[in-house]
């Protein structure tokens, strides 16, 4: 009998070489190089075995036809059927990721009961819990009556028969893919062939029979997707859920999708009874604010298709350290070098003795560059100790040139700004069209310097005019 051979894959990015190293040329991490035997997973095994076939000749069909759209089927939670798109799609896998403990299982839970009480086949597989505790988690969120069928398994090969068995079911939930394994790979569970094999054998029985698989996936240290990225090509769809520990509330965020858009988020509350829906985020992310306090700034931003208001929270105070301290949460910290820059050098706003810290309340995070002009506006407020107007929202980009850059979707980022009763907007001009009822009081500036000698000099003149604090000054 020949010698299995082996070959050592890094458990992070899924590379392959032929011997091992303390560290990862491909992603650069330490100790994950792990020696796996080779001829591990689907339609593998010894060569002399192998069927040997011609290839066959694909048709080939034109460009233009017809087409339709995927067929879904709503989950009944309004959040996750805006992150998907509109529902789950037969035949698709979705792969779902989070930090534990932040109510991956809780949400799937949920949507499983929702299905199944509207009558369709849904089938819970648990490979970290036992039947006992996937019970007691479903009589805390009330659905022990829902008739989820449930399994606590991790074998794929008997999944697979288990789910073959009877009617087709219409979801499959599988938590989580890192505790299957399958008998087509020599690997321990966990490891790059087993994630590889078992996701693959999951997702041929999803495209053969039409169900729905839903995957949950544990994250790194770093938050990304445990597990070789591999995995996150083969599925369809690749939802993160995210959150901060002291925040009641949970985002459900669009990484991929091939049957809708991407960077839809979806927005719950955890409580006793499990996840709630958040119908206005907005509401949420602005609950606690101080209007009064200098440094703040609310910014009307675009998930998706979704605007959402959240403020920004700026201190600027005189540094003892020779380094001045510049601390962010939420934000890209290189986005703020390059805004405290343009206020330096174009504004004329001193900032460079100064400890800078921004947060985003409520643990958002912002990922677009329309919020460089609220962080601005935040940035000139801390520093004079002048407060914002309560009721103005800031967005826009801003250029190296101290050019203020409009950005897309004025009118929707507008809209909900007016339906939380703001009646200030603070934004470059747009080449769209403002609807019917848009803001009066709305100012356009063209650069940065205009928006700083508005804040400086309209708030300071309500205050009475004087020495400004900390030298915002030209």
């Amino acid at each position: 009998m020949a010698k299995a051979r082996s070959s050592f894959i890094c458990q992070n990015c899924g590379s392959v070489t032929n011997r091992w190293a303390g560290r990862c040329d491909a992603c650069g991490e330490w100790n994950t190089i792990v020696e796996e035997v080779e001829g591990g997973g689907i339609a593998s095994g010894p060569a002399a075995l192998q069927s040997r076939r011609k290839g066959r000749i694909v048709p080939l069909v034109p460009l233009s036809g017809e087409t339709q759209d995927a067929p879904r089927f709503a989950s009944g939670i309004a959040e996750l059927d805006r992150v998907t798109g509109g529902g789950f799609v037969k035949g698709s896998a979705l792969l779902v990721g989070g930090d534990p403990g932040i109510g991956k299982s809780t949400l799937l839970m949920q949507a499983a009961a929702a299905l199944a009480n509207n009558g369709q086949r849904v089938i819970y597989v648990s490979g970290e819990e036992a039947v006992a505790q996937v019970r007691l988690r479903a009589q805390r969120l009330g659905l022990a009556s829902a008739p989820v069928e449930l399994a606590a398994e991790t074998n794929v090969e008997d999944i697979l028969a288990t789910l073959k068995d009877g009617a087709r079911p219409a979801l499959v939930i599988l938590d989580s893919i890192q505790t299957l394994w399958t008998d087509l790979a020599e690997s321990a569970p966990g490891t790059v062939t087993q994630v590889r094999a078992a996701a693959q054998s999951m997702i041929k029985f999803a495209k053969g029979n039409g169900s729905a698989i839903v995957l949950v996936g544990h994250v790194t240290k770093d938050g990304q997707i445990a597990g070789p990225r591999v995995v996150e090509h083969m599925v369809d769809a690749v939802l993160y859920f995210e959150g901060e520990g002291g925040h009641a509330y949970r985002i459900l965020r669009t990484i991929k999708n091939r049957f809708g858009a991407t960077d839809e988020i979806g927005v719950f509350e955890m409580s006793d009874k499990g996840l709630r829906e958040v119908a206005n985020p907005s509401a949420l992310f602005l609950g606690e604010r101080n209007d009064k306090a200098p440094g703040a700034a609310v910014f009307a931003g675009m998930e998706g298709t979704r605007p959402v208001l959240v403020e920004i929270q700026a201190l600027v105070a005189p540094s003892p350290l020779g380094t001045p301290r510049r601390a962010v949460v939420g934000w890209d910290s290189a986005r703020l070098a390059m805004v405290l820059a343009v206020l330096e050098a174009h504004c004329g706003v001193k900032l460079g003795v100064h400890d800078i810290y921004l947060n985003v309340a409520g643990g958002y995070r912002i990922s677009e560059p329309a919020a460089d002009l609220a962080v601005a506006a935040a940035l000139v407020s801390s520093l004079s100790g002048l407060a914002l107007p309560a009721d103005c929202v800031y967005f826009g980009e801003i250029s190296l040139s101290g050019a203020v850059r409009p950005v897309a979707h004025s009118v929707q980022r507008v809209k909900e700004a007016e339906k939380l009763g703001f009646r200030q907007a603070v934004h470059p001009v747009s080449g769209e069209e403002p609807a019917t009822g848009q803001m009066q009081a709305a100012f356009h500036p063209k650069s940065l310097v205009d928006l700083v000698a508005r804040i400086v000099g309209d708030t300071g003149a309500k205050r009475g005019g004087g020495e400004r604090k900390g030298g915002a000054q030209r």
